[in-house]
């Protein structure tokens, strides 16, 4: 492990799953949460995750406490100031990510590296606002954090060789298999991946099939572990409607063009897993 301490900011799914990744890895981890509540939810979360694999994969006992003393949560960003690696995992809005690197640039050391969570937004946007943005790039994790193996490395034009080398083998440290990628919208994965499921909501809303026959056609016609209806709501509506529309702004193409079933459903709180209910109903 090259950094020893890592601070993840960010109190959902995402964030508490790389800290898991991390502490797993060896890292000393410091989770910033918004709130001292959401803060003892995600370690409530990790002990969970951690309890489950003693049992289901046969972590042991001494092992799951030695990496959950070895996770910390704050609400303070000057309890990061000391970590060697920093990760933002927050919502995909550009503007509150801005504000949360103005507000790390701040605190943290200059010689930490800053990295992003982000799927879909421009990393040379976020460097900009660090005073040091050759120690800035995308370290993109895939959900579920603990389980999926690829993470998207992403090189903005500022980022330096050593930037991209350090980070790389913390991803390769954690387990993960890092692809380099370009620093344009969507990457690869959820370039080619959301138009895929937009298309889907379109030949629901035109009533080629059912959501269960869709799902059931992907998933035997094409070999996908789940279908798109069954993904999106694993994903989020609200992200996944979030990442279409950065995506359409950034190339202009149509494929882009979120579905209004899509959007209608977020605007009523349908959002998928995370509410319940999304195009499945999660609260049998």
């Amino acid at each position: 492990m090259n950094f020893q301490k890592v601070g993840v900011v960010g109190s959902g799914i995402m964030g508490g799953g790389i800290a898991e990744v991390a502490a797993t890895a060896g890292a000393t981890v410091i989770l910033r949460s918004r709130t001292l509540e959401t803060a003892d939810a995600l370690l409530e979360g990790l002990d969970k995750s951690l309890a489950k694999k003693v049992v289901r994969q046969g972590l042991s006992p001494d092992d799951a406490s030695s990496i959950r003393s070895r996770v910390s949560a704050t609400v303070d960003f000057k309890e990061l100031a000391d970590c060697d690696l920093i990760i933002e995992s927050v919502v995909e809005d550009l503007a509150i990510k801005k504000r949360i690197f103005g507000e790390l640039d701040r605190v943290m050391k200059p010689d930490a590296i800053l990295t992003t969570n982000t799927s879909t937004l421009s990393v040379m946007a976020l460097a900009t606002m660090i005073s040091h943005p050759e120690r800035v790039c995308g370290l993109h994790f895939f959900n579920p954090a603990t389980t999926m193996t690829l993470v998207e490395i992403v090189r903005p034009l500022s980022a330096s060789d050593e930037t991209i080398e350090a980070v790389t083998e913390f991803a390769l440290a954690c387990g993960k298999e890092p692809v380099e990628v370009k620093d344009q919208a969507g990457f690869i994965v959820n370039a080619l991946l959301f138009p895929y499921l937009n298309h889907a909501i379109r030949l629901l809303d035109q009533e080629v099939a059912t959501i269960e026959g869709i799902d059931l056609a992907m998933k035997g016609g094409c070999g996908f572990p789940m279908g798109p209806f069954a993904l999106l709501d694993l994903v989020g509506l609200d992200t996944s409607l979030a990442i279409l529309d950065a995506l359409h702004l950034a190339f202009d193409d149509a494929h882009f063009a979120a579905e209004p079933l899509l959007r209608q459903m977020v605007s009523d709180g349908r959002l998928g897993r995370k509410s319940g209910v999304g195009f499945y109903d999660y609260r049998q």
